[in-house]
């Protein structure tokens, strides 16, 4: 059956290919509407009940952001913002993602078969996901920033991606001071990782930063893959460092989940705790089941606050997953394997 598609977007083409244009090609889509300003958004949304709604990032400038944010609180239809790459629009998607939007594609500036096909299937995935009720973590948050200059001797590994920038901010803003050095990967082009580790170190009480090479893993410290590269764990003597490396997609995807948490089991192994959160496909499954042969502590996501439970599900399936718990609750199972590792 195909997916039915409300597109909220602006007729000016000026920053790249309609969504329409894109979505008018899919043999699985559907698109029962298009609205250029945002009552006619709403009437439409109301009318046609769509299974997912595509709003073009310039649609801002006719009301789209607060379509957004007023229409993802009703927690009806999964939400996919369409975004140029261009300077400045990162702040805009890391807001459009935080009040509700499922996830977000980016918009080729001229007609691009695999960037297009990349909107294609955020679409046709948004469609099964899970709409969750915004998080109450911020109100969680502790405010005081945690310095340590500790090298850590323990990891955690985390890996994520359709939903997994809340969930990491839900993740993170959780876990307690002294916590031992996390490494992270989430699914996100190279424009976006830097100011969305920059939000999450402003709502966490650890600190948290995109990753260069070189960067050791210390205490209190969360170190994201910066996008378009694979970041992985080295130890030399007493430390343990990361390298940030060029290379093909692995898992169809650079930065790889699996990347990262085969180079946690080779050189962290059970001083390890790994952690696989939502997200679409399997990267990271066959690497966290590397990371618990090797003696690791596993955590998974569990399927009912996953917005898609894709590569949870695929970990556990596979025999990677020690523990399945609840969004809500991975910090603390994290934790609780952390202390159960000597020193």
């Amino acid at each position: 059956m195909a997916v039915n598609v409300l597109i909220f977007e602006r007729s000016e083409k000026s920053h790249g290919v309609a969504a329409f244009d894109i979505l008018k090609k899919a043999p699985d889509i559907n698109v029962i509407g298009v609205a250029k300003e945002v009552l006619e958004s709403y009437d439409k949304a109301n009318k046609l009940n769509p299974d997912v709604i595509v709003i073009d990032a310039e649609s801002r400038k006719t009301g789209g952001a607060y379509f957004l944010q007023q229409f993802a609180r009703r927690k009806r239809s999964p939400i996919v913002f369409f975004t140029p790459l261009q300077k400045g629009e990162s702040p805009a998607v890391l807001e459009a993602l935080e009040i509700g939007a499922i996830d977000f594609a980016i918009k080729p500036r001229a007609p691009n078969s695999s960037v297009e096909k990349e909107l294609i299937d955020k679409v046709l995935a948004a469609a099964k996901a899970k709409i969750r009720p915004s998080s109450d973590a911020d109100r969680v948050k502790t405010t005081a920033k945690v310095f340590s200059a500790e090298k850590t001797k323990k990891v955690i590994a985390i890996g994520a991606s359709t939903g997994g920038t809340e969930a990491l901010k839900e993740a993170l803003i959780r876990m307690p001071e002294n916590v031992p050095g996390i490494v992270i990967v989430q699914h996100m082009p190279a424009a976006f990782t830097k100011p969305f580790a920059q939000r999450l170190d402003s709502l966490c009480a650890i600190n948290v930063k995109e990753a260069e090479d070189g960067d050791e893993a210390l205490t209190n410290l969360a170190l994201i893959a910066p996008g378009n590269r694979h970041m992985v764990l080295r130890k030399s003597a007493s430390k343990y460092y990361v390298e940030i490396i060029s290379g093909d997609k692995v898992s169809g995807h650079r930065p790889s989940v699996d990347v990262l948490f085969n180079s946690v089991a080779e050189c962290a192994g059970a001083n390890a705790v790994g952690a696989i959160l939502t997200g679409m496909g399997g990267d990271g499954a066959r690497g966290l089941l590397k990371m618990r042969k090797a003696g690791a502590k596993t955590v998974a996501q569990d399927e009912k606050t996953c917005v898609v439970f894709g590569m949870p599900k695929v970990a556990i399936e596979l025999g990677g997953v020690d523990k399945i718990v609840p969004l809500e609750m991975v910090a603390s199972a994290v934790m609780q394997f952390v202390a159960e590792i000597g020193v």
